[in-house]
């Protein structure tokens, strides 16, 4: 469901943003008529499959790239024709791009872009430093960028991005390269920028786990267009199934697959040939569970264990995008 609302809050507002890029001699709609806003203290998730338009529209929002028509504000103005003035007030770490100076070291590059937001990098060394061991480059703050790893970069860029200390401030896979503790860090970092400093983060990502964890609200975008705005809660119980997986033995015979598909329309049944097995099987209703437990148990096939599946964003946006295999048939 689209977010149509309009908040006194609002600190992005997007609207009818399109770009058509012309590849080997055709027009390619990148962005088709792009609408979402978000507020002060949110964190934003921006999902959708390779090529959906979640960088490009960022880079519209930056003023990197020039759209074919629509409305950018921020903070209530109008990004293009206050360009110099919005861009003050956001920053970005973008995926594939040279988002520091590879000459400079970390500190050095913390410092400098935190000097031309106009910050006064003599009093804020504690926080700029801060920011660098917090994201593990302690031991590589006096090395060049462009002798450090991509993990290492990436840690730098998303640093650099912070020291701004700007109000919205866009991560394009601010986790990619990083290793799991850091990636945890991230995870707390991003929710304290919101909970604690009432900034705005727009998040795009293809790491669910991180989606699901830190943002409050997703937009996902297929093919250029907007075809969910609504919050992670909402999305992840929309598409809550009661999928349960039972694990036994004993052999499940021609009849006894009958017996179940006569009650379970989705059940993916083992396809293994021994005396063990898991059982996949989705229930309209909690009590089906008897029956497929006397199914099982009429014919001599013993039950170990039973899980229920958990719920997750994942699903949603697979089934939302229509690339759910779901259970066996």
């Amino acid at each position: 469901m689209e977010q149509e609302e309009l908040r006194l809050d609002t600190v992005l507002k997007v609207k009818g943003l399109t770009k058509t890029f012309r590849r080997r001699g055709r027009c390619v709609s990148a962005v088709r008529d792009m609408s979402f806003s978000a507020w002060s203290g949110e964190v934003l998730g921006l999902l959708g499959p390779n090529g959906a338009g979640k960088s490009t529209t960022i880079k519209c929002i930056l003023g990197l790239v020039q759209p074919d028509s629509g409305e950018v504000e921020v903070f209530g103005r109008d990004a293009m024709q206050h360009r110099r003035e919005c861009l003050r007030m956001m920053s970005a770490v973008l995926e594939g791009s040279r988002n520091v100076y590879w000459r400079l070291t970390p500190r050095e590059n913390v410092r400098f872009f935190a000097s031309i937001q106009g910050r006064d990098v003599r009093r804020e060394t504690e926080r700029l430093e801060g920011l660098l061991h917090l994201l593990g480059l302690g031991d590589w703050v006096d090395v060049p960028a462009m002798e450090l790893s991509q993990g290492m970069k990436q840690k730098t860029a998303v640093a650099c991005a912070l020291a701004r200390d700007t109000p919205l401030i866009f991560l394009d896979e601010p986790t990619l390269g990083l290793d799991v503790e850091t990636s945890i860090e991230m995870r707390g970092m991003i929710r304290h920028l919101a909970e604690v400093e009432q900034r705005t983060v727009v998040l795009s990502s293809h790491d669910m786990k991180v989606v699901q964890q830190v943002c409050d609200r997703v937009v996902i975008i297929e093919d250029g267009a907007v075809v969910v705005d609504d919050t992670t809660d909402n999305l992840i119980s929309l598409f809550q199934r009661r999928l349960y997986r039972v694990r036994g033995s004993g052999r499940i015979d021609g009849e006894t697959e009958r017996q179940l598909r006569e009650i379970f329309r989705n059940i993916g049944l083992p396809d293994v040939d021994d005396d063990s097995f898991l059982l996949e099987v989705e229930v309209a209703r909690p009590e089906a569970l008897y029956d497929l437990m006397d199914i099982l148990r009429a014919n001599g096939i013993l039950v170990e264990g039973i899980s229920q599946d958990e719920p997750d964003l994942e699903r949603a946006f697979l089934q939302i995008i229509g690339r759910e295999e779901g259970v066996r048939a």
